[in-house]
């Protein structure tokens, strides 16, 4: 088992990632001071659900706990108010109370519905995240968790930190290769923004790491988790540095918007966006190394690069200005100076952001 810290003073959390720790999930808990006095809601979803619930719950309540849980429809159009009400629902008639926990065991939208229902609830209670995918490396550290507006993506949600997030890859062998493919999208994006070396590393490994193999497996994500919790541990809120883990998210979350939740999955979404922020870095007179080598490595994990074209522009940008980043006419885009190595830039037009949507949707 490998382990690493958020470090983020009284409310430091571990990072545990290895092959079947999640067997031992009470003895975890314990260690966290979780203990089985207060019933314990488990959210997940119906595809993880058949494969993982009923382990999970049988290795809680040989330790005593008391469980019940809540499942939601796999997707993104399950991170909504509507859901977000049924799990307080359930909540309140499970008996849970301010020591009570959440567990979230799934992937980013369960994640980050999960997440927000524990901070909503009673004003906040803990919860933890178990992740099942291999996208859910970056969503489950840091403490963003939200739900979507129909007009826009996590701009309803809170910093709710978790008290420990448990990887265990062996969950992670029961995902669909386009899951797998996808997930590694935002993998690679870590080692874009800060580290070379692992984009080397990722690029040399990658028959290894498609086939999830688990020591390469658990190698990727750890160097992944502590890239985010390095960050993080520097800047929680995302006042400044934070907003670097961004890279691709501004023209991926349009996209996301207005092909409909789901119909792209996250990783794919954000692979598309950070073609186009090297193609925006090139306007500002970056090397068009950055791009070729971002989309090459993208495209060999089999991950989209180029805007299906029935995506309207104007409907992608009017998505961008609903976008949480775009403020006084200008919209602040993470640009790559280098692999691992970007820039925050609050320089960039409407203008700019238009022709590299046009252009990426003409590519083949």
């Amino acid at each position: 088992m490998r382990k690493l810290t958020v470090d983020l003073g009284e409310r430091s959390y571990p990072i545990l990632i290895g092959q079947g720790i999640s067997e031992q999930i009470t003895r975890h808990l314990s260690d966290r001071g979780i203990l089985p006095s207060s019933p314990l809601l488990i959210v997940t979803d119906d595809n993880v659900a058949s494969f993982h619930l009923q382990k999970l719950k049988a290795a809680l309540e040989a330790g005593g706990y008391r469980t019940c849980d809540f499942i939601v429809s796999a997707g993104e159009t399950s991170k909504s108010l509507a859901m977000l009400e049924e799990i307080i629902r359930v909540a309140l008639e499970a008996g849970l109370d301010r020591n009570s926990v959440i567990v979230a065991l799934g992937g980013g939208v369960v994640g980050d519905l999960a997440g927000f229902a524990a901070a909503s609830y009673m004003r906040g209670i803990r919860f933890v995240q178990v992740p099942t995918t291999i996208l859910a490396h970056d969503s489950s550290v840091g403490g963003k968790v939200a739900v979507n507006h129909r007009l826009a993506k996590n701009v309803i949600g809170a910093f709710h930190q978790p008290e420990l997030v448990l990887y265990d890859t062996a969950l992670l062998q029961t995902l669909p290769p386009r899951d797998v493919r996808a997930g590694f999208a935002e993998v690679i994006k870590e080692g874009l923004i800060l580290d070379k070396e692992y984009v080397e590393w990722f690029s040399d490994h990658l028959d290894a790491l498609l086939a999830l193999d688990p020591p390469t497996l658990e190698k990727a994500l750890f160097e992944a988790c502590r890239i985010k919790a390095e960050v993080v541990s520097q800047d929680e809120r995302e006042n400044g540095l934070r907003e670097i883990l961004n890279l691709g998210h501004t023209i991926g979350h349009a996209l996301e918007a207005v092909a409909g939740y789901g119909t792209l999955l996250h990783g794919e979404a954000i692979s598309i966006g950070m073609v186009g922020a090297a193609q925006l870095s090139e306007e500002f007179g970056r090397s068009q190394s950055i791009t070729d080598t971002t989309r090459d490595l993208l495209k060999r994990i089999g991950c989209p690069v180029t805007i299906p074209r029935e995506l309207d522009t104007d409907a992608i940008m009017e998505a961008l200005m609903h976008d949480k980043k775009f403020r006084e006419g200008k919209l602040t885009f993470i640009l790559p100076l280098d692999i691992g190595r970007v820039e925050i830039n609050k320089q960039v037009t409407k203008e700019q952001v238009r022709r590299i949507v046009d252009g990426l949707k003409q590519e083949e």
